[in-house]
């Protein structure tokens, strides 16, 4: 596959994906706040969103792209074959969940709402990407620790 249309499946993807975030209120800080408030008022309304998108993802991946080795752009499928849990990644789990209740905002549905103009949100994405930057700068040469979940 050429390179036009790689990048025109790229749009497509985007552009579901966005279109999906704003439908589904994802893009929305309160509403997000609101599911994660389960003591307080909670929303259940973005369950019923992941639970829609794992309903089409799901069927999706185990019939159509876990039996392929390549991608539609005929590229070799990127599947991480990597089965242990880290200190690394239960720490950046955890950061990144405190982020996101703090800020009630999650980096996918935060880019789809670049288009609102919203000050606060490219605020949030600048210093998103700078922090992972210096970050994966960091720790380049970093061993994590890891616990066997394969045992």
């Amino acid at each position: 596959m050429n390179r036009i249309g790689f990048y025109l499946i790229a749009l497509t993807s985007g552009l579901l994906f966005g279109t999906g975030m704003a439908v589904s209120g994802m893009i929305s800080p309160e509403k997000v706040i609101g599911f994660l408030d389960v003591t307080g008022a909670w929303d259940p309304s973005l369950a019923f969103v992941m639970g829609g998108a794992l309903a089409v993802f799901m069927p999706s991946y185990f019939f159509l792209i876990r039996p392929k080795n390549n991608a539609i752009t005929g590229e070799a499928l990127c599947i991480p074959s990597k089965q242990n849990i880290d200190t690394s990644l239960i720490f950046g789990a955890s950061i990144f969940g405190l982020g996101w209740g703090i800020a009630g905002v999650c980096p996918g549905p935060a880019v789809s709402s670049l288009s609102f103009g919203n000050i606060g949100i490219v605020l949030f994405i600048v210093s998103m990407l700078a922090t992972s930057l210096i970050t994966k700068a960091v720790l380049q040469n970093k061993k994590p620790t890891s616990l066997d979940i394969t045992s």
